[in-house]
């Protein structure tokens, strides 16, 4: 599509053509740079209503781009009450199956007090299922425990902004996105793959 503005063109698109998955490259804007610099990915992305997979700038990604092969091997899904934890562990594991992976370690992260939301795991040979809890700062402790397990993917349920700090600092999906750790898959509340 031509036009001036990437993010209109792509809004008309996918006014025009409904997608169940949008993948988009992100680049990390961090401190002040965020407030000088406007987003395209994140737009796009809302614009959308659909999965999107945010590839950080810099970050290869878990799919080789010489032979197609995927190297998928962690996946870190952050888990609450609310928003549900079930479309992006569903989302989670239907790729993890769709690519075929043999071995896969997802790690339920659930941070705060309290007990880890009780949700249903996909069990397949090969397959392990391990739950975090820890305390502290929501984004920070993501950003640390996607490092610790070397996750390939983080898998979010997104339920968008809410409140003034939300406005002002961006969603948690959104700072996640922002530290460039890994690529993210966003799953609106809404919506299942």
């Amino acid at each position: 599509m031509k036009d001036k503005d990437p993010v209109r063109a792509a809004e008309r698109f996918l006014e025009k053509n409904p997608t169940d998955l949008v993948v988009l490259a992100a680049h990390a804007h961090q401190g002040h740079m965020r407030w000088t610099r406007s987003s395209v990915s994140q737009p796009i992305a809302k614009a959308a209503s659909a999965a999107t997979l945010f590839l950080p700038y810099g970050c290869e990604g878990f799919i080789s781009q010489a032979d197609g092969s995927s190297s998928l091997r962690s996946i870190l899904l952050p888990v609450d009450s609310a928003p549900r934890p079930e479309p992006a562990i569903e989302a989670a594991w239907r790729l993890a199956w769709a690519l075929h992976c043999p071995e896969i370690t997802f790690t339920l992260l659930h941070v705060g007090r309290g007990e880890i939301p009780s949700v249903e795991a996909e069990e397949q040979p090969g397959w392990t299922w391990q739950k975090v809890t820890r305390q502290g700062d929501v984004v920070d402790t993501i950003v640390a425990v996607a490092g610790e397990c070397a996750a390939d993917l983080i898998v979010m349920t997104t339920a968008g902004r809410n409140g003034f700090l939300d406005a002002l600092r961006g969603s948690t999906t959104e700072r996640v996105l922002r530290s460039g750790v890994a690529p993210l898959l966003a799953i609106p509340a809404a919506a299942l793959m």
